[in-house]
């Protein structure tokens, strides 16, 4: 067995204050106070977090750690954190190194600087940062991490965690309901469980350094098709490149020590892509994780002369990157509910919370729409190569025979033609579906979970996952509301479930998402399609989302509006950054560079005319007159960005903002990129000033 075999089960979790460490370093008193938090939400008293903190700072000291940090995430997408250092001054002119269980469960970082979309004014600076018991401490540097809800000084949400856990206790509220409609006292605790895929980019640092678009915006705004391309298909589980492996390797190490289960790596379908994919855990927690995994991503790329790229599309004309959220339900007892299961006793409690989802995603469709809408995702999403923008739901044949026989009241073939009377236990057994899964849909059914497949790769986890909490728990809680008093729960259940699979199949879909002619079926079938973040963020408050989104208690409507404007302000001013950089490259170094190849060619063909008067220039004069017809476009197209860019409505609604951005000044860096790539077709590489596709896909 190799050296780091031996030593990863030590290294794994190592720096993180997990149960097992807790109990090395906390008294069992506090101990099992903290368990009652876990499991029934009991308060911690100031003592049992004086004691935690006591143990949570020795552990951290003997790790190398000098400062503390309550780590969170505002609504900048990123994580935020301010160190404070263990040192006090003691009376006798030294120093002690403390910690109190006062800093440990509350912080106060000034909110001022993180985005509140009005819910507190701009002098208003106070924020508090308040500890999330249920996930764990760690150690990053030199530094504990302590994970942390983020609210202003009026109590409302300013951060991505917050609702999440609110989400996540719905759920489980109405769950348990449900639940014990079926006779389950013994489940205790029902929590939805993630395990998101993160998509990713690799390029050589100094070549990176070089693309002001990549360094400004994350994303290439120009580039020419490279020769080679994906056309091959020989990237996507190909054999990784030496210096990807060394990185990948880094990685994973990184990543074990920070507790998560890194399990899975490959190249993706599009050169220097590739995929890390962790196992399945608690949505808070896989939340937590993920944002870790981005960073620390980012971090060890640096030590390898490497730059990762998290934009969903740094690469026009290249598969772009998503963030699937394969997502499902667990109970205490060590159930997964979306599992159809071999006991016949258990299908009609799957087949409710199935009907639960289905109808959950057909009736709020634009939440969902817009909780993966924003300006990185917009250049993903219908692009053939992603999920289209139209949301649809892949069950598979197996459970699309399941509902269709339910619907019809019709044999059901693999039941040896059995009719499907929904009833506790007279169901037959449902196997797990054993067709391929649909790359194109949106939501598949993959066995025993569904597959988002629309979130983005280098946005938070925790959106998506609190809209499909919310919508599962409102679901479960009109299912409860119909079937508690019923007399006879059996024939309540089958009339239930084959209502909803009546109403509601219009959004079960099994074909191919990528065609056009799904476009004019999803519209003849009444299904929403929203391709773009202008057209999809005013759902966002429609009246039935934000009834939906306050009667579970997931969001305050102030903090919904909030959002709202958050996420719209954020759009305009990517798409503004991202104008303002290709007008700076454009004119400071394109134009430039095709003006100096159309004089050189001019030069030729004067030296040629005088050294060779009988032959022709045609092949020099036709490129010549090509570079300098498009020079001239672009001219007169950057002039009109600029244009554009200074006639932003900045004083009216952002919502007029947000249209006008997608519609005028989108619309004109589309024109300069298509003229931009022209030229750099023409013109040769000596002269061009940036790095090309193919140098930045295949340098590493």
């Amino acid at each position: 067995m190799s050296e780091l075999a031996n030593r990863i089960p030590a290294l794994f979790g190592s720096c993180v204050f997990n149960e097992e460490t807790m109990e090395q370093y906390i008294q069992s008193s506090a101990m099992d106070a903290w368990r009652s938090c876990l499991q029934e939400g009991k308060a911690l008293s100031l003592a049992v977090a004086n004691d935690i903190a006591d143990g949570m700072k020795a552990w951290a000291l003997e790790h190398g750690a000098t400062h503390f940090t309550h780590w969170f995430q505002p609504m900048t997408g990123i994580t935020a954190e301010k160190h404070d250092s263990f040192i006090t001054p003691a009376p006798d002119g030294r120093v002690i190194m403390e910690f109190s269980g006062k800093e440990l469960i509350r912080g106060e970082p000034d909110a001022s600087s993180f985005p509140s979309g009005g819910l507190r004014a701009t002098f208003e600076a106070r924020g508090y940062t308040a500890w999330d018991p249920t996930s764990y401490a760690f150690i990053k540097g030199k530094t504990l991490c302590i994970p942390t809800a983020f609210c202003s000084y009026g109590g409302e949400a300013l951060d991505k965690k917050t609702p999440l856990l609110r989400s996540m206790e719905a759920l489980n509220r109405q769950a348990l309901r449900v639940l014990k409609l079926f006779g389950s006292e013994e489940v205790k605790h029902v929590t939805p469980s993630v395990g998101p895929e993160q998509e990713y980019f690799l390029i050589d640092k100094t070549l990176y350094e070089q693309r002001r678009d990549l360094v400004y915006t994350g994303r290439t705004l120009f580039g020419a098709k490279p020769p080679k391309g994906q056309e091959l298909d020989d990237h996507y589980f190909g054999a990784i490149r030496p210096r990807v492996a060394a990185y990948m390797k880094d990685l994973d190490e990184e990543l074990w020590k920070l507790g998560v289960l890194s399990k899975t790596k490959h190249n993706e379908v599009a050169p220097a892509q590739h995929e890390m994919a962790p196992i399945y855990t608690d949505a808070n927690t896989a939340n937590d994780q993920n944002q870790l995994v981005m960073e620390t991503m980012k971090k060890v790329a640096e030590r390898h002369n490497l730059v990762c790229l998290l934009h969903e599309k740094p690469f026009a004309g290249v598969n772009g990157s998503g963030k699937h959220i394969n997502w499902s339900l667990s109970t205490d007892t060590g159930e997964n509910l979306f599992s159809p299961g071999k006991t016949p006793a258990r299908n009609a409690r799957f087949l409710l919370f199935l009907a639960a989802f289905i109808k959950g995603v057909d009736e709020y469709p634009e939440l969902l729409r817009c909780s993966v809408a924003f300006a990185g995702n917009e250049h993903r999403l219908g692009a053939q190569e992603a999920p289209p923008a139209i949301l649809s739901i892949f069950l598979g044949q197996e459970l699309e025979g399941i509902v269709d026989s339910i619907v019809t009241e019709s044999p059901y073939a693999r039941a040896d033609h059995q009719q499907l009377r929904i009833g506790v236990d007279v169901l037959p057994s449902i196997p797990r579906d054993t067709t391929d899964r649909n790359r194109t849909s949106p939501v598949a059914f993959t066995g025993n979970k569904f597959e988002f497949r629309m979130p983005g790769s280098s946005q938070s986890i925790a959106g998506p996952t609190t809209i499909l909490n919310t919508i599962m728990a409102d679901e479960l809680a009109g299912f409860y509301e119909v079937l508690k008093d019923a007399e006879d729960l059996n024939e309540a259940l089958h009339t239930l479930i084959k209502d909803v699979f009546t109403r509601h199949r219009r959004i079960l879909f099994d074909g191919n998402g990528y065609d056009a002619s799904w476009v004019e079926e999803a519209k003849r079938r009444g299904l929403a399609n929203l391709p773009s973040t202008a057209e999809a963020l005013p759902t966002y408050i429609l009246p039935k989302n934000v009834e939906l989104l306050t009667r579970q208690g997931v969001y305050s409507k102030e903090e919904i509006l909030a959002r709202h404007e958050i996420h719209m302000e954020k759009y305009c001013k990517i798409l503004h950054i991202e104008a303002a950089t290709l007008v700076d490259m454009v004119q400071h170094a394109i134009l430039n560079a095709a003006s100096t190849y159309e004089d050189k060619l001019c030069q030729t063909i004067l030296h040629k005319h005088e050294a060779l008067p009988h032959v022709t220039c045609r092949v020099e004069e036709a490129l010549a007159g090509t570079v300098a017809e498009l020079n001239q476009q672009l001219l007169e197209q950057m002039e009109s960005l600029k244009q554009a860019l200074s006639a932003v409505p900045d004083r009216a609604p952002l919502e007029e903002q947000m249209r006008y951005y997608h519609e005028k000044v989108s619309g004109g860096m589309e024109a300069i990129t298509a003229t931009v790539n022209q030229l750099e077709g023409l013109t040769a590489s000596a002269y061009w000033p940036y790095p090309t596709f193919g140098e930045l896909l295949f340098s590493v």
